[in-house]
């Protein structure tokens, strides 16, 4: 059987892709260049843009199950393709967003929450992944790369950033064992943690000093602004910087449940990630 991974240059989606290679699964690869793709030899590399309908049906040829990154845009036409191939079985890489109480009015959530509802509507079984804050997200702090120094308006602001690798773990585990078929697990970094133990834990894995600067709520705000969109940007400051834990009502953290270990703790982030701030 073989498994179609999407977004496999990302994150995510690579970690997803070497996990189902080590564990011996036959996989296939979308890419809108094949001819670009770097992957190892093992893997089948196909064309496909998953905003292009007509690129999907031979992506999808032969294919039992799909690893799918969310592209709302064009979910519905996904959804029609996957379930006119035979697809039996997709693990979406959701968001921990969707189960918020202001889901309707999160951008991110709603994103998500398209792509889900087309898998639910095509009829196809699925697995909603659904992770928290990435860690990877601290990869646009790249002043500490260039100038060994981070500035933010909030250096006590707190998140529970989840390694990409726990979140792959489980969509794996979703993909290789049928027990997770209609589920929606929620992937939790441990935390809370500070924007100043972050610094100091990417500070210990580079193995020098990191400064950290506090500047005002206007210049952060500015700053921000350059990598993220404004309705984020007014997010992060209306909550003091602070990305909020999912309250326990909402749902509880399934990586210990279904890995059998704790979340992977940032400070091992940052040392799986220090040659990105070199």
């Amino acid at each position: 059987m073989t498994i179609l991974v999407t977004g496999a240059r990302g994150q995510v989606g690579g970690a997803v892709l070497a996990q189902l290679l080590a564990a011996g699964q036959p996989v296939r690869v979308s890419s809108r260049d094949p001819r670009s793709a770097d992957f190892p030899a093992a893997v089948e590399v196909v064309r496909a843009d998953l905003t292009d309908p007509a690129s999907l049906p031979d992506a999808l040829a032969g294919v039992g199950k799909v690893f799918l990154y969310a592209h709302p845009e064009a979910a519905a036409d996904v959804a029609a393709a996957a379930r006119k191939a035979g697809v039996g079985h997709v693990v979406l890489l959701s968001s921990s967003s969707v189960v918020w109480r202001d889901a309707a009015a999160n951008p991110i959530a709603m994103r998500h929450a398209v792509v889900e509802r087309a898998l639910d509507e095509a009829g196809l079984d699925h697995t909603f992944v659904r992770p928290g804050y990435f860690a990877t997200n601290t990869l646009r702090w790249q002043s500490i790369r260039t100038d060994r120094l981070l500035r933010t308006a909030f250096p006590d602001a707190t998140s529970s950033p989840v390694h990409e690798r726990d979140i792959a773990e489980v969509a794996v585990r979703a993909l290789l064992d049928d027990t997770y078929r209609g589920t929606a697990p929620l992937v939790l970094g441990p935390g809370p943690i500070t924007i100043r133990e972050q610094v100091a834990a990417i500070a210990a894995a580079l193995g020098e000093p990191v400064r950290l600067e506090q500047v005002d709520r206007e210049t952060y705000r500015a700053e921000q602004l350059t990598q993220l969109p404004e309705p984020l940007v007014d997010r992060l400051l209306q909550n003091g910087g602070t990305v909020p834990a999912l309250p326990a009502e909402l749902g509880a953290d399934a990586t210990a449940e279904i890995l059998g270990r704790p979340a992977t703790p940032f400070a091992d982030w940052a040392r799986d990630h220090a040659a990105d701030f070199r």
